[in-house]
């Protein structure tokens, strides 16, 4: 069965159509390309190419419902990441739920993608949103600042590094563990869906616990060809200095049948970073193009500003990703693809792929530097198979 990435309705801003599952369905997603990535033209050293495997969120997961009487459905979820090169054992690392739906919309507790993240992939060119072109490369960072999401314990990671072959979202493009979200039906074609990130980590007597905790809140149209979309995400992090964050997302797209267009503006928002108020906005395009019935063109540039530090620039610290790509379906569950991608960073930036970074930001590389003005960029081919 085919699956988009997106995570499951009740997760992402879909809508809370019934549940017809009545047993057990496994699924997943198997991607893989072979990369050929650099970096260069920073201040530091070059880099040179690097060749690699990478698997793409590949991913395998198991959900089903139980129809309850009376209109009301039970519905469950366990998704895990899966690596090729990887031996660890699987889990909830993924959107993983349970929850009821029925007339009155989707109630889910567990560890969910919020509606500002599946906004940002929802209008990402790429079959997955995934790979090095991926639009998680510039938005919702602010400046490299908002990496990482909750750890383990559900508390805020953060930092500011990028390890190679790694994920490097913003916190706002990670998925929210310790989570519940309600997803309303739909209007016309409307809907709205809030999440509540639980506190469960608070302090106890003074100990040196982080007490996170947040709200992630959309309303989206989808009718037709046609699908518009508004997002905020608040999370309060509750350290020493009493960090807190935001994001907001206005994005759509259109179909055309043969062609379709996405276009997508961010603004992320740091309060108390160093005693300072933070801000940054990005903004992208998209576009795909069917050459044929099999095979896609696709092509998306985002522009990431320049840092506002209490309302005034901060200069060279934006970026910019270019991508160009091409899609060919072999069958209705077998992609072949090829990306060509490039992350052009000003003299005081230092962004990486949002997937499968390349290492800018590792602060291993010779001299113990990070690649400052360094220029990211690679050469992908790929095999994506869903069932």
């Amino acid at each position: 069965m085919q699956k988009k990435m997106i995570a499951l309705a009740v997760a992402g801003l879909a809508s809370t159509g019934a549940f017809a599952q009545a047993n057990v369905t496994v699924y997943g997603v198997a991607d893989a390309s072979f990369d050929v990535v650099r970096i260069s033209g920073d201040a530091n050293n070059e880099l040179g190419n690097t060749t690699r495997v990478s698997t793409n969120s590949s991913l395998l997961g198991f959900k089903g419902a139980e129809s309850l009487g009376n209109g009301l459905t039970a519905v469950f979820q366990y998704e895990s990441s899966v690596g090729f090169d990887n031996a660890g054992a699987l889990g909830a690392t993924r959107d993983s739920y349970v929850g009821l739906a029925g007339g009155f919309g989707t109630v889910v507790l567990g560890n969910l993608t919020g509606p500002t993240r599946a906004l940002g992939s929802a209008v990402d060119v790429n079959a997955g949103a995934t790979g090095i072109g991926a639009n998680t490369a510039l938005i919702g960072k602010l400046g490299n600042n908002l990496l990482g999401t909750t750890d383990t314990s559900g508390n805020y990671a953060g930092g500011s590094t990028c390890a190679r072959n790694s994920t490097c979202a913003s916190i706002f493009d990670t998925r929210w563990k310790n989570a519940i979200a309600y997803v309303s039906p739909s209007f016309g074609g409307l809907n709205a869906t809030v999440a509540y990130v639980a506190n469960e980590n608070k302090a106890l007597n003074g100990l040196a616990a982080a007490n996170t905790t947040g709200y992630d809140v959309g309303v989206k149209y989808a009718n037709g060809p046609a699908m518009a979309a508004v997002t905020y995400n608040a999370v309060s992090v509750g350290n020493a200095a009493d960090l807190k964050v935001s994001d907001l997302r206005v994005g759509g797209s259109f179909n055309f049948g043969m062609a379709s267009v996405r276009a997508l503006f961010d603004l992320a928002r740091a309060d108390n970073f160093g005693g300072n108020k933070v801000t940054q906005a990005v903004y992208g395009l998209g576009a795909t193009f069917n050459v044929t019935p099999a095979s896609k063109l696709l092509g998306q540039v985002y522009v990431a500003r320049d840092l506002k530090v209490n309302g005034s620039s901060s200069d060279d610290t934006g970026a910019k990703l270019f991508e160009i790509g091409v899609e060919h379906s072999l069958s209705k569950r077998t992609m072949l693809k090829a990306t060509w991608a490039m992350i052009n960073n000003d003299k005081a930036a230092t962004y990486d792929f949002g997937i499968n970074a390349a290492g800018i930001r590792t602060g291993a590389l010779p001299g113990g530097a990070n690649a400052v003005g360094g220029t990211v960029s690679g050469l992908s081919f790929g095999l994506r198979h869903t069932f």
